[in-house]
């Protein structure tokens, strides 16, 4: 019995001087009870005077001694958790799965002959390290690629799956892809366009580089944007086997900035165009849009859509922004419906989500021209005459 209590009291001391530098001063007249030599016979704490109060006494058994111990210790636990300057280590969240890049690319509208150069482009690049890896020689390939095309033909979401099958396959550490124009690359004094230039490039180390308009950067007499193409080129040899770049633009101008320059004619020397997408492509793009965000069409309202959308080709056909046309018209409804909607009390989930003929007017595509209605018109006629063309057939 003797063993065991000296256990305890033993125990408790530990406890006591443990939470004495723990706590210090906040506990200080406790613990300097506690501390004191215990009467190992007669389970008693020596009589002691505290120090602040002449002539009181405060005798303690071993037993309360550690249930005051303990209390304090929870007081002390709860005093740690308190503090802002400490903090458990949080459990993360489990992410989903990130898609395939393949299904990714597979998903896209349109974009046919893209699909399929990016395919043979990665498996041509997987056989040559498969090739190497197993110290076979393997034929030299340039990964660094020229996207050319129309604003809004998808060139920055292939750049970006690109970028995540270069990683899956092995030869891209990250496959991030960090994208930049000439403003994120060119500084407005000397000596700081290369700095720039570098940050960018650190970012991008593991993935891809994508300088949207590359072109900007080789203009008349600017010593700025040559001092960013000949950063670029630097890194480009200095860090073959973990960095990519992609750069894009407009068709003409792209093939004249990269002949413009032997280094940049040397390097890239695979180009992959971006044809403008067709009506029912942009139609398939808008209706895309609607179910990304939970609306949906009149049924009675979808040949105007497609008017519209027409009409926006017709009237930009020299520089239509395809995708991103189509973006805009469909933020133009929506703030249409949104306008309707407030005026109605109380609405319900089907008006919120349905878009009707009047959202459709008051677009800016319909300012001033009556390009809408004569596509809406062409548009009518041409289906009568499919229509009729179909009948004639089965009638032959």
């Amino acid at each position: 019995m003797i063993n065991s209590r000296e256990k305890e009291l033993e125990t408790l001391n530990r406890i006591t001087s443990m939470q004495k530098d723990l706590l210090g001063n906040l506990y200080g007249d406790f613990f300097s009870q506690t501390s004191s030599t215990l009467n190992k016979t007669d389970n008693v704490v020596k009589p002691e005077v505290k120090p602040n109060t002449p002539g009181s006494v405060v005798t303690t058994s071993a037993d309360d001694a550690i249930k005051n111990a303990n209390v304090a210790l929870d007081e002390a636990k709860n005093l740690i958790a308190a503090d802002s300057n400490i903090s458990s280590p949080k459990e993360e969240e489990p992410k989903e799965p990130e898609e395939d890049p393949m299904e990714s690319l597979d998903k896209l509208i349109g974009l046919s002959t893209i699909k399929d150069d990016v395919k043979e482009l990665a498996a041509f690049v997987k056989v040559q390290k498969a090739r190497k890896d197993q110290g076979l020689k393997a034929v030299p390939v340039s990964l660094h690629l020229v996207f050319t095309g129309n604003p809004g033909t998808g060139k920055t979401t292939v750049a970006r799956i690109i970028a995540r099958i270069y990683k899956q396959i092995g030869v891209l550490s990250k496959g991030q892809l960090v994208e930049v124009d000439r403003s994120g690359l060119v500084a407005g004094y000397v000596g700081q366009t290369a700095i720039k230039t570098q940050e960018q490039i650190k970012k991008a180390m593991g993935g891809v580089l994508f300088i949207d308009e590359a072109y900007a950067l080789s203009q008349k007499d600017d010593a700025f944007g040559q001092e960013a193409i000949d950063t670029i080129l630097k890194a480009m040899e200095d860090n073959r086997d973990d960095f990519v770049v992609i750069v894009a633009g407009y068709t003409a101008p792209m093939k004249k900035f990269i002949e413009s320059n032997p280094g940049l004619k040397s390097r890239f020397n695979k180009y992959i165009d971006f044809p403008d997408y067709n009506i029912d492509e942009l139609e398939e793009i808008f209706y895309m849009n609607c179910d990304k965000y939970d609306y949906k069409v009149d049924e009675d309202v979808k040949h105007q859509v497609r008017a519209l959308i027409t009409a926006k080709k017709i009237e930009n056909i020299d520089n239509f922004a395809n995708a991103r046309e189509v973006r805009n018209l469909f933020e133009e409804i929506i703030t249409n419906q949104a306008r309707r909607i407030s005026g109605i009390e109380d609405p319900s989930e089907e008006d919120m989500m349905t878009i009707l003929r009047e959202d459709l007017e008051d677009l800016s595509v319909l300012a001033g021209n009556d390009t809408a209605e004569k596509a809406s018109a062409e548009d009518a006629t041409s289906e009568n005459e499919e229509s009729a063309s179909s009948e004639n057939a089965m009638n032959d």
